[in-house]
């Protein structure tokens, strides 16, 4: 596997898993408005394109609920709130983001998450994560998988996105990562331990795949 100087990585499913915390604030906003609650397993489907999103799948008729805004706001406060509860990083995350930075490469996350709550568990996490990108759209930085975030996070690095030397990875675990590799004009490492199985992440597109987070760490061609 190719060396790189900058890794950018998305968050929920490939550094932490966050889908028990996601759920119970999911499922606490439903309860709170009489909504049947959904299972982990519908959330991890749900997941990966931002949290309104989120919310539009998991609420039914989604937006056009009469009460969605408000269940919507009631989920953001929650899991502002309760993000930290069940939250871990995977198992050689840590030690593999370590040993990436004494090797002198720089770091960034990039999220469709909420930014308040990206850049919350990123910095309790890892603190060597150089650069974190959350949702906010408000700026005019569109979500993934348009490049935009991908893009702030390598300027933000004092990088120029659009260099033909430019040495960046894009990591992620869902369909989603994918098409904000190609988007951004990065190369794409689909992790096997988050969100989405293998065949569903050769069926949209990956090509390179990784079983642990140690294995990010080979250097050389395959």
């Amino acid at each position: 596997m190719k060396s790189y100087n900058i890794y950018i990585f998305d968050l929920d499913g490939t550094l932490l898993d966050t889908l028990q915390d996601l759920t119970s604030s999911v499922n606490f906003a439903l309860h709170k408005y009489h909504l049947p609650e959904r299972t982990i397993s519908e959330i991890r489907h749900f997941v990966g394109n931002g949290v309104r999103l989120l919310m539009e799948r998991a609420v039914p008729n989604g937006c056009l609920h009469p009460f969605f805004d408000d269940i919507f706001a009631t989920f953001r406060q929650y899991y502002l709130e309760h993000s930290l509860d069940t939250t871990k990083p995977y198992d050689g995350v840590p030690e593999m983001l370590h040993e990436l930075k004494s090797r002198g490469c720089q770091l960034a996350v990039v999220s469709n998450k909420m930014m308040t709550a990206t850049k919350k568990l990123t910095s309790h996490f890892f603190p060597e994560v150089d650069v974190t990108i959350g949702e906010h759209e408000a700026s005019g930085i569109r979500k993934k998988p348009a490049p935009d975030t991908v893009h702030e996070a390598l300027r933000q690095l004092d990088v120029d996105p659009y260099s033909s030397t430019l040495s960046a990875v894009y990591i992620g675990d869902s369909d989603v990562d994918i098409l904000t590799a190609q988007n951004a004009g990065l190369p794409c490492i689909s992790v096997l331990w988050g969100f989405r199985d293998r065949q569903f992440l050769t069926d949209h597109g990956a090509t390179v795949f990784v079983k642990t987070p140690k294995d990010i760490l080979k250097t050389g061609d395959d």
